[in-house]
């Protein structure tokens, strides 16, 4: 039996929240990816983890859109394993990953994993220099049969279904420059898919080394992929352990770090941290109505974590060169815990190179 308490402080752990200094090879989110959505996105969650962002080029990170087609900063020296881990299990669970798309292929007679190979060989004799997304896409659709198109309203276009897109670009060789909006997509000098990604980059084995003790399901829900394949593929080296009544899965070399983690730290995580990213909503909030309050359907805050335990919710505020930070706190803060958070916002503003004008306390 593992209480919720000690899932946390293993987590906080296993993902290196709780220390002051570290680099990009002994980081651990990059082995699965740190979401790069938002201001406080990839790069903040490298900054709480103790990585000197300020020092990094693009020499260090690649940006890839991966897991659930969203942005992901990687280390750039690991692409090529990357690129293998991030590949579809089946044919199934690529048309789970591409969504809607799945069913025009399904009519055409057209395998998800071909059509995949085919979107990614038109994007790289079409990607031969920098373009913007949409010039990529525009082009896309000249070239692409109808069951690859979509007619989208809000363009009043016809254009590749997104998920497609998103996914063949890193079979494709091609990156996401970083902080352009609209993305700009460039070739990956020397691209070369890894012919398997090692237990490192296993998006599987990270998940329960991670975000552990999991289900297949919870991880299943994280890549959006089937249940099925995530089973067919389950590590042989795990333990079996009991989360609130729910039998989970912890790889067996992480045992002894589960029974004896212990978190001590304050962190302003961002709303895509890799922490809250965890399929086990109710381990991470048991209450459910601070649960819709960090996971709204639209513009989420970040969260305040402390010594292992969520306990509130975080908006920046900025104007010009100046940032507030507005707290939303689930409980009384005890002054010290104040303090903590304080001293946070003011990393968090260092990091966006602007000035701490305050911290609001909602009471």
């Amino acid at each position: 039996m593992i209480d919720q308490r000690q899932v946390m402080n293993f987590r906080v752990q296993a993902q290196q929240l709780d220390r002051a200094e570290g680099t990009l090879g002994n980081t651990a989110v990059l082995d699965i990816g740190a979401q790069e959505t938002g201001p406080d996105g990839g790069r903040w969650a490298l900054a709480m983890r103790g990585v000197d962002v300020a020092a990094l080029s693009v020499e260090d990170l690649i940006l890839l859109w991966t897991v659930r087609g969203a942005p992901h900063l990687y280390r750039r020296a690991d692409v090529g394993k990357v690129a293998a881990a991030v590949e579809p299990f089946s044919d199934a669970d690529a048309g789970k990953r591409i969504y809607d798309a799945a069913r025009p292929l399904k009519a055409a007679d057209i395998g998800n994993l071909a059509a995949l190979d085919e979107v990614a060989a038109q994007m790289r004799a079409i990607v031969t220099k920098p373009m913007a997304k949409g010039d990529v896409s525009g082009r896309l659709a000249e070239v692409m049969p109808e069951p690859y198109l979509r007619f989208c309203r809000s363009c009043d276009a016809t254009h590749l279904h997104e998920m497609p897109f998103r996914l063949a670009a890193v079979r494709a060789g091609l990156e996401l420059q970083l902080d352009t909006s609209p993305p700009v997509l460039q070739r990956t000098a020397g691209f070369k898919k890894a012919v398997a990604s090692g237990d490192r980059f296993d998006l599987i084995r990270a998940y329960l080394r991670l975000l552990g003790p999991a289900t297949p399901k919870h991880v299943a829900d994280y890549l959006d992929t089937t249940v099925k394949d995530v089973k067919a593929r389950w590590p042989e080296d795990v333990i079996e352990v009991t989360v609130g009544g729910e039998a989970r899965s912890l790889l067996a070399a992480d045992e002894p770090a589960l029974e004896s983690a212990d978190a001590t730290a304050t962190r302003l995580l961002g709303p895509f941290d890799l922490f809250l990213q965890a399929k086990d909503r109710a381990t991470l909030v048991p209450g459910t109505a601070h649960a819709k309050e960090l996971w709204p359907v639209l513009g989420r805050p970040g969260a305040v974590l402390v010594d292992g335990e969520l306990v509130g919710t975080w908006r920046p505020r900025k104007s010009g060169k100046t940032l507030k930070v507005a707290v939303q706190p689930w409980h009384k803060l005890p002054a010290t815990t104040r303090d903590d958070i304080v001293e946070q916002a003011e990393r968090l503003a260092a990091y966006r190179t602007v000035s701490l004008a305050g911290v609001e306390f909602t009471t």
